[in-house]
Parts: structure tokens; sequence; C-alpha cells
């Protein structure tokens, strides 16, 4: 996949100025997520937060802020979108699978985890994302959850500008995140 291995170069040119002296990192572009460590972390289960953005919350009206929130038209944020969010993420926690997607409504979805995870420990990782979505993004028109070894995101009408790239982490709007580990 080309927009994969493109990433993964310009992750690893990165590495040298954002981790000078790290024995670990974890690095996450707009289209893949490069972690290395002295200490041993494949098929280890990780669901440590890592990101999590959340969008406005929606209210109803023509358009404009007020009070913190975004107003956004009737047509895009319908009355039925937080039954298609919930039709959306309960989809995706009981899906099979490494990568899952879903939509229903307005309301995309998509979760995975890291190739090196077994069945269960993915679908533990992927319901942990997706229940600290509901917790902490609640009727929010989008969000992104990402734990040490998966992530779950949602999107209402359009609202989460993602990228067309697909695999871990595609898509994710922050430019980088990146962790050091010093030992």
């Amino acid at each position: 996949m080309p927009d994969c291995s493109s990433c993964v170069s310009r992750s690893l040119a990165r590495l040298p100025a954002l981790c000078p002296g790290s024995c670990g990192a974890a690095i996450q572009l707009d289209a893949c997520f490069i972690k290395y460590d002295n200490a041993s972390f494949l098929g280890v289960q990780d669901k440590t937060l890592i990101f999590k953005k959340c969008g406005p919350s929606p209210s109803y009206g023509d358009g404009n802020t007020n009070n913190g929130h975004v107003d956004v038209e009737e047509g895009i944020m319908g009355m039925g979108s937080s039954n298609y969010k919930d039709d959306v993420l309960d989809g995706l926690a009981g899906s099979g699978g490494a990568f899952r997607v879903g939509g229903s409504g307005d309301v995309q979805g998509v979760a995975q985890c890291t190739g090196d995870l077994g069945f269960q420990e993915c679908h533990d990782c992927i319901a942990e994302a997706i229940r600290r979505l509901r917790s902490d993004c609640g009727d929010a028109a989008y969000g992104d959850v990402f734990l040490g070894k998966c992530y779950a995101r949602y999107s209402v009408g359009g609202a989460h500008g993602y990228s067309k790239a697909h695999g871990m982490f595609s898509g994710i709007k922050p430019d980088l995140i990146y962790l050091t580990f010093d030992y």
C-alpha cells in the first residue's frame, strides 16, 4: 500500500530529530503507526490511552457558534444521529477481526487493532476504546480514541475530515503523536 509505505518512510526519517538517544518510541502520523522499544511488546495487550480527540457537541440551528457549541443544520445532525452512533459503535464492538468498519444513517465508524494481537485481546482492546468514546465524547460530532494497541473512531455527517488512507491509525488529523521511552 503506497500510503502506508511512504508514511513509514517519513516516520523513519523523523525519528533522529524527534527521539534522539531514545531506546524506544511510538510515532503516529496521518497514515501509519510505528513503535520500537528494547522491551518486548509484540502480542502484549496495551489499553493505555495514547490520544483522544472529541469534536464539538452538536446543537441544532443555523450553523453559528454559541456558548462553546457548534450549531449544525438539522439535515447534517438529524435527531436520530445519536441512535445511529450507538448502532455503529455497537456494530464495531460486536464485529470480529482486526479491522472493523460500519455505518448507519449519517454516522460512520472504524476500529482496528495492531496485527500482533490475538482475537480476544483485539476484541477487548476495541471494546475499551469504544467504551472511552461513549464516556468521554458523549454526543460529540466525532470522536477518536487511540489506545496502545488499537483505536476506534466515529464521525457524524462527515464532521471529521478523514483521509482516504486505510489501515492502522489512518486519517487522524494530528500531524504527529510521539512518545519516547528513556531507560
